[in-house]
């Protein structure tokens, strides 16, 4: 029996766009309708728009995917339950899901809906796709960071469906631990709304450059091993881009998935997707030069040289013709604005064209060609379907509502200390203390001493903490080194991830960190379920979204040092201490740990002068993180101090507690 071919999977950010897909080949589409879902400044589909396109691909045997890949707040439980039940009526072939707590609702209520795990959940195992087909997740979106030869191992066990993004643009952190754009202005990437801080340019030392911009994402070179592997779906970033790109993207992976005898030719097609530079990324092992040195999109054709009443003169060797699209750049302020070639003249290698805009051009502006219209494609469904959905009666809404309380009895206020670093066991008075959790690389724990009197008189207090990554490598190393530990008598630990229970046993008292998103008190339930002793809140999450939760019980994170970019791919950065700034003045310092890059802020987020307020609304447990904060005495006591008083940590920022998480 020969190889199946996998399914193409292309993005739709609107009704071109979704013609576009079909024309070009796609198997199955994923789109977004006009909430919950990862790409908020998209289009995306209203309900009657998304049954036009259900019925349309059905004609032609295309599967339809809809993205609910954001955290949901609490008080959008009632307005999500409509759109599960929409969907569930529309029936949409799956969903694709972020958030534990859509999760269980989808679980309790909608169980006929077919569940896919987004990238934006994680899973970068064997580990995370096990735990998934636990949960009875029919698909896991892989990270895009996998190398080679981790795909193979996830892929040789994986008794669920595997996607792989196999080209696109490629975000620095991991999909799902990102909070930079939350962190600079309230823009959540898990709420849809990224900023980009990963395309800006920042001040490194005297340079200003890009750290952090990465180029894009091409698996065309790697596409026989991808089938050999047995990847069910292929999968093509770009919900926010043309159509152009995407039938012109979705011609070439049909192209060389059908005909691997014409690759090459696949290859030509995609010199014309307008994309940044590409890579292979950490599967090609191409990640050396990663960083582009402009976040334009677009081929470079040229500068303006004239400029004389509206019409454009520039210089360029690349044969353009009439409507393309091309982008200007201000070279001075950066601004960019989008124009056609209109009117279009060529005089050997002069072009000249007539401005149509109000827009303001000047001699020595880039441009760069970002469009080519690959073909006439509707922009309307010819006729909407009449359609009448059944909305879930308020009844049935408030009854769901009691089923997610968690029913406890009330327990007294907690109080656990985070550290990474065993020097600050010289000063904890760990009187005060209910936890102490140790957030130690494998290599710190394999030499640290739990016979010490330290570690064997808080062996009650003391927590384990499992990383963010646990590459496939590794896996059975820290499987090893957790039942070491065990041995030992130490049986408390915070996961960061759900699937990390798997490598502890049945009897280990398992809390989850904030990694574990905690939004809404669906997610909690959830987690309780999963007989987790406890969760902590989002260290990004806001005090009107805490305060409309009826689970109180969980660790409230009062002080930080957030991590806004972790990642697998290093960037050099010389500037003292690692340190740089972005153009509003605010300082952030990059660090290395077990492989991974870390971006934190030079001063913590501190919710001190917040306990109160937050004791008064029920919550009583706390975590006080000191990881990325210099071990000494002055620094223990100075964070103790305030805490205890219930004051303004200074300097320090309070996140999104009080502007809100948008």
């Amino acid at each position: 029996m020969g190889i199946q071919n996998p399914e193409l999977l292309l993005p739709a950010g609107n009704t071109e766009s979704f013609y576009a897909a079909l024309e070009g080949g796609a198997d199955a589409v994923y789109l977004g309708l006009t909430s919950f879902n990862a790409r908020g400044r998209a289009a995306n589909f209203a309900e009657g728009h998304l049954l036009a396109a259900v019925q349309e691909a059905k004609k032609r045997r295309v599967k339809i995917y809809v993205t609910l890949n954001t955290v949901i707040k609490n008080k959008e439980i009632e307005p999500l339950l409509d759109v599960l039940s929409f969907l569930e009526q529309a029936r949409v072939e799956a969903i694709i899901i972020q958030d534990w707590g859509l999760y269980y609702l989808a679980r309790l209520r909608f169980p006929k809906l077919v569940i896919h795990a987004s990238t934006q959940m994680g899973n970068h195992n064997s580990l995370g796709v096990a735990f998934s087909e636990q949960k009875r997740i029919a698909r896991v979106i892989l990270a895009r960071e996998l190398t080679m030869t981790e795909l193979s191992q996830i892929a040789a066990c994986a008794k669920t469906e595997l996607e792989l993004f196999v080209h696109g643009a490629l975000c620095y952190s991991f999909s799902g631990l990102c909070f930079f754009s939350s962190y600079l202005g309230g823009r959540g990437a898990n709420r849809g709304l990224c900023a980009q801080p990963c395309r800006r340019i920042y001040q490194d030392g005297e340079q200003s450059k890009f750290l952090f911009n990465l180029k894009d994402n091409q698996q065309l070179p790697n596409l026989e091993k991808l089938k050999a592997l047995g990847i069910r779906s292929l999968k093509v970033e770009g919900r926010m881009k043309s159509a152009d790109y995407v039938y012109r993207v979705a011609q070439a992976y049909r192209m060389a998935i059908d005909h691997p005898e014409k690759k090459q030719e696949a290859e030509e097609l995609l010199k014309l997707d307008f994309g940044r530079e590409k890579i292979a990324y950490f599967l090609g092992k191409d990640v050396k030069d990663g960083i582009a040195d402009s976040s334009n999109t677009g081929i470079p054709i040229g500068f303006v040289s004239r400029v004389k009443n509206k019409e454009v003169t520039f210089e360029s060797n690349t044969d353009l013709l009439e409507g393309d699209r091309i982008r200007i750049r201000n070279v001075r302020n950066e601004s960019t604005f989008n124009a056609r070639l209109q009117e279009l003249k060529r005089e050997n290698s002069r072009y000249m064209f007539l401005l149509a805009g109000k827009e303001t051009v000047n001699p020595g502006d880039e441009l760069f060609w970002v469009g080519r219209k690959a073909k006439a494609l509707p922009t309307k469904f010819r006729k909407l379907p009449q359609y009448r959905v059944v909305r879930l009666p308020l009844s049935e809404k408030k009854r769901l509502r009691q089923q997610l309380e968690i029913k406890q009895k009330k327990s007294n206020s907690q109080v656990l200390l985070r550290v990474d670093d065993a020097k600050w066991f010289n000063w904890l008075r760990t009187d005060e203390l209910d936890g102490i959790v140790l957030s130690f690389t494998r290599r710190q724990l394999e030499t640290f001493d739990f016979s010490a009197d330290f570690a064997q008189m808080n062996k009650q207090k003391i927590y384990l903490e499992l990383p963010k990554f646990i590459s496939e490598e590794q896996l059975a190393d820290w499987k090893t080194q957790l039942q070491k530990i065990e041995k030992l008598g130490f049986n408390r630990f915070f996961v960061s991830h759900l699937s990390q229970k798997l490598l502890l046993s049945p009897s280990v008292q398992v809390c989850s960190n904030e990694n574990v998103y905690v939004y809404n008190d669906a997610a909690a339930k959830l987690l309780k379920e999963n007989q987790m002793l406890n969760f902590c809140y989002p260290i990004e999450n806001d005090f009107e979204n805490l305060k409309s939760m009826k689970n109180k019980q969980g660790l409230v994170v009062l002080h930080a040092y957030p991590e806004l970019f972790f990642s697998r791919m290093p960037v050099p950065v010389s500037g003292a201490e690692s340190r740089f700034k972005d153009d509003g003045g605010k300082s952030f310092v990059k660090s290395q740990r077990e492989g991974m890059t870390i971006v934190t802020p030079t001063i913590p987020v501190s919710l001190f002068q917040y306990r109160k307020q937050l004791e008064h609304e029920g919550f009583s447990n706390f975590l006080i993180d000191l990881n990325h904060e210099k071990p000494s005495k002055n620094a223990l006591k100075k964070v103790m101090t305030k805490f205890r008083a219930g004051e303004q940590f200074q300097p320090s920022t309070v996140f999104n507690f009080k502007k809100g998480l948008v």
